[in-house]
């Protein structure tokens, strides 16, 4: 797996620090752009946790995917998500996070996603600090993935 140019930024350097390395950016696997910029905002579409371009854990947290696979795995899609969002971008210095929502693929009676979301707030939290998110239950994903992350940065303007 190629991964992403990181060390030379504080991002990445303390992603790389924590033991995270930020993946090659996967391809979409549909029509639309994995980020755009509009005014001083970063608009990331939804990433699931590819490896390698492939899905490792499918299906619903609380039937087929454990919580603690969904949490893994809220990681590898944060991950993804800032890996589209250096592509775009050329870096991660410039922004900070606006907010986060974390989708996950839940079984009717699975009420912890918000502790599946802490696997991307992990991620996120290293990279950038605090920051806003939202956790939301569905009953399925794109590729029968397990989570689903998807990310609005602002753009840090220097005077």
């Amino acid at each position: 797996m190629t991964s992403t140019p990181q060390a030379s930024t504080a991002v990445g350097t303390r992603l790389m620090d924590a033991g995270y390395v930020l993946p090659a950016v996967p391809e979409p696997r549909a029509d639309y752009l994995p980020a755009k910029t509009v005014g001083d905002f970063v608009f990331l579409s939804g990433q699931v946790p590819f490896v390698d371009d492939e899905l490792q854990v499918r299906g619903r947290v609380g039937d087929e995917v454990s919580e603690e696979d969904g949490t893994n795995q809220a990681a590898l899609a944060a991950l993804n998500a800032l890996s589209a969002a250096h592509r775009h971008l050329g870096g991660l210095d410039q922004v900070e996070v606006a907010s986060m929502t974390v989708y996950v693929a839940s079984a009717p009676n699975f009420s912890n996603q918000h502790l599946v979301a802490n696997g991307a707030s992990k991620v996120v939290g290293i990279a950038f600090g605090p920051h806003p998110r939202t956790s939301v239950g569905v009953t399925a994903l794109p590729l029968d993935a397990a989570v689903e992350v998807q990310l609005v940065l602002m753009l840090r303007r220097t005077p």
